[in-house]
């Protein structure tokens, strides 16, 4: 078994499924729309604070991209503000709205229609990516957790764990990471979904960014024998 494959493993064992995308809305239930905005939102904040402005989003019956288009920016930066910075999340949001509206009639269905096709998720992909406020991970994990598509997310935890535990080049651009991982790990979109969560949920627990907090580590047996690399 593959070092990339055991770490999955691994942390599979002491996490469980993640179940992902979380859901942040009265519903309970993420769909397509609701994964759009938390992709967006939770770029360089917590998802406790996107949990907030999304609450927010609800109560001021913004939640829609109806709303979202029509809403001026200021009033949108006041309601989603604890995912701050409120103004370019603004402009983000409304940006992305208004792609939604002139390349897909609205519809996050057409947005993602055919998507499982790993070529079509990379033309999605190359839209998405012109968006303003959208860079790969926000495509990635729209795509992936919105519509099944076979692409991967990297984020710094995943490069965090890959350096601390001397995996591939953890530096190298953002399409050579997720190459890495995608072919160390089984061809499949729930294996994807989850292993991000769970890198994720490992970061958030144990590979801090100022240090390593390696005791209880459900991939402690997998670092160098001289510990965690910096």
């Amino acid at each position: 078994m593959s070092t990339i494959r055991l770490a999955y493993r691994l942390l599979h064992d002491a996490y469980g499924p993640q179940g992902w995308w979380p859901a942040a809305t009265r519903s309970g239930v993420a769909d397509a729309w609701e994964i759009a905005v938390g992709a967006v939102l939770v770029q360089h904040t917590s998802w406790k604070n996107v949990v907030r402005a999304i609450a927010n989003l609800e109560s001021a019956g913004a939640m829609s991209f109806t709303a979202i288009d029509a809403i001026e920016p200021e009033a949108l930066a006041q309601i989603i503000r604890s995912a701050g910075p409120p103004n370019v999340k603004a402009k983000r949001l409304k940006a992305f709205a208004r792609f939604l509206v002139e390349s897909h009639g609205g519809s996050m269905d057409a947005l993602l229609d055919g998507v499982v096709d790993r070529k079509i998720a990379l033309e999605r992909r190359s839209q998405l990516l012109g968006v303003h406020g959208v860079g790969p991970e926000t495509a990635d994990a729209i795509l992936l957790y919105a519509g099944g598509a076979p692409l991967f997310v990297v984020d710094a935890y995943k490069r965090r764990v890959m350096r601390r535990h001397g995996w591939g080049d953890s530096t190298a651009k953002y399409d050579e990471v997720a190459a890495f991982w995608r072919k160390r790990l089984p061809n499949d979109v729930k294996t994807y979904a989850e292993t991000h969560a769970l890198l994720v949920r490992v970061g958030i627990e144990h590979c801090h960014a100022s240090r390593a907090k390696c005791e209880g580590c459900p991939l402690q047996a997998l670092l160098p024998n001289s510990g965690p690399l910096e």
